[in-house]
Parts: structure tokens; C-alpha cells; sequence
């Protein structure tokens, strides 16, 4: 049988792993809105012109 250590090993991995996944989407979401705020306005820009 596996240990209680391995397997405490193993459950914090995949913690590890889903809160790394749920940090990344967050970060990755306020990079696109701080990409989409520029666009827009270079676009209202264009349109005006």
C-alpha cells in the first residue's frame, strides 16, 4: 500500500495544478481586456478619421 505521505503528495499536486489553472485563466482574461481597451480606442480613432 502507498503511504499517507505519497499520497498527501499526490493530492497537493493536483491542488497545485488546479489553482495554477484557475490563476493562469484569471491572468490571461486581464491581459485580453487590457488588450481590448487599446484596440477599441485605435479603432473609434480610425472610424472618426
Amino acid at each position: 500500500m502507498a503511504n499517507i505521505k505519497d499520497i498527501g503528495k499526490f493530492f497537493l499536486f493536483i491542488i497545485g495544478g488546479l489553482v495554477a489553472i484557475i490563476v493562469g485563466s484569471f491572468m490571461i482574461r486581464g491581459t485580453m481586456h487590457m488588450w481590448d481597451k487599446p484596440d477599441k480606442a485605435k479603432t473609434n480613432g480610425k472610424k472618426k478619421d
